[in-house]
């Protein structure tokens, strides 16, 4: 297991929410599967399994660029 920062969010069309993370070790980033959409009929999306990174998807900010003074 390694350690990973959360990036952000995104619901797909299907309606998934997939996660998106940053393993540190080895400085790559990972999509999950979050939670399935009740009406996604694709195998592929299975929760807790990772799913092809679309380049396009828009993922909400977890966190701010702004810094504590």
């Amino acid at each position: 297991m390694s350690l990973v920062r959360l990036l952000g969010f995104a619901t797909l069309d299907c309606g998934c929410v997939v996660g998106r993370y940053r393993e540190l070790a080895v400085n790559r980033e990972v999509a999950y599967v979050e939670e399935k959409g009740a009406a996604c009929t694709l195998h592929g999306h299975r929760r807790n399994h990772t799913v092809h990174q679309d380049k396009s998807t828009v993922l909400t900010p977890v966190f701010g660029d702004a810094r504590a003074s």
